[in-house]
């Protein structure tokens, strides 16, 4: 009997043992597949995600890019500063024309300035157009006359502006030395005169040099201080201001220098170191023949800083027929120089003395 017992599937040790392995295995396959299952879900919505996300965009909805300023309207074009200039020891006039804009028009002041209420002074022979140098023929070419102020101090590189090829037109600082020497080669070698007058700047950190011309002084002390500054050599065209944001914002002592320059018979160009200068406008009523600074050349020192402004300079002249662009006498300025004046009459351009643009103009 007891031979013929049999145990139960169930209570033998090995069924048990492939049971719970079978269990496990099963288990094991159904949660990889969940798994795989649950892994796939997410990719349908990812798409969504991705395609939304470059949406709000900023760059989408800014406002579109400001075109060239050289390719604005003359009314829509604003005065904007550039960053402040280096220093350099051979220009302090650089830190100034730091708050005037590199490229600018400038027509009639936001405010306008009130007419002179006493008579006009008699107007001078105009000795501007005797001591104009010949301009080249223009035949219908766009027109540029570049000045160089700031000469005259530093003497090796006022030789090397006259060495350049003329006709440009060179503004000799007031208190350089030996100025009826320097001045006598520069028109030796073609080119035009004119006096680089010093004037008060804002900023009382700036130093305009000696006899500058100030706001506060009588107009006895800028007659006589802007008398010396025309004394120190002849056959110049014109003046223009070194520095002077603070002086040619101010009617008063401009009509001064107006009526002076109306009396003399010279011509007044305006280097616009402020956008509230009132030079222009007072030139206009007292019948003083000028002309405005278009480009500056080289707020930056940089040779390719200049030759970029010299482009602004043919791209203003070729919309506008004429542009005037100031420098100074810095390496970078005189290499730039020398290399874009051969070029200029290829380019359908022509170099001229500033007096043929005023000649050429209502105002002059």
């Amino acid at each position: 009997m007891l031979m013929g017992h049999k145990t139960p599937l169930w209570e033998r040790p090995w069924v048990l043992i492939s049971l719970m392995v079978g269990v496990l295995v099963v288990g094991v396959g159904l949660g990889v597949t969940v798994g795989r299952w649950s892994g796939k879900a997410p990719p349908p919505a990812a798409p969504a995600r991705v395609e939304q996300a470059p949406a709000p965009v900023i760059a989408a909805e800014a406002p579109p890019e400001r075109p060239i300023r050289d390719e604005e309207p003359d009314d829509a074009r604003p005065l904007i500063q550039p960053p402040p200039p280096r220093p350099d020891p051979g220009s302090t006039e650089a830190l100034e024309l730091g708050h005037a804009s590199e490229v600018v028009v400038v027509t009639r002041p936001t405010t306008p300035v009130p007419p002179p209420s006493a008579k006009l002074p008699p107007a001078g022979a105009a000795v501007w157009l005797r001591n104009a140098v010949p301009s080249p023929k223009v035949n219908g070419r766009p027109m540029i006359a570049v000045i160089i102020d700031d000469l005259g101090v530093d003497r090796r590189r006022s030789e090397r502006v006259n060495a350049l090829k003329a006709p440009l037109t060179l503004s000799y600082m007031t208190y350089a030395d030996d100025l009826a020497r320097q001045t006598a080669d520069a028109r030796s070698h073609g080119h035009e005169l004119m006096v680089h007058v010093p004037m008060q700047p804002q900023s009382p950190t700036y130093d305009p040099g000696p006899e500058v011309l100030e706001v506060d002084q009588s107009p006895d002390e800028i007659r006589r201080r802007l008398d010396w500054g025309l004394s120190r050599f002849d056959g110049y065209v014109a003046i223009n201001n070194h520095m002077g944001s603070r002086f040619t914002s101010e009617a008063a002592g401009m009509r001064v220098v107006m009526a002076e320059l109306r009396r003399r018979g010279l011509a007044f160009i305006d280097s616009v170191t402020s956008e509230k200068t009132v030079g222009g406008e007072l030139a206009r009523q007292f019948g003083v023949p000028f002309a405005t600074r278009h480009v500056f050349l080289d707020n930056d020192l940089g040779v390719i800083h200049v030759r970029a402004q010299l482009a602004k300079t043919e791209a203003y002249a070729r919309k506008h027929g004429f542009a005037i662009a100031i420098g100074h006498p810095h390496d970078g300025t005189i290499e730039a120089l020398s290399g874009w004046i051969g070029g200029l009459e290829a380019k359908g351009f022509v170099l001229v003395p500033v007096s043929a643009i005023i000649k050429s103009s209502p105002n002059g």
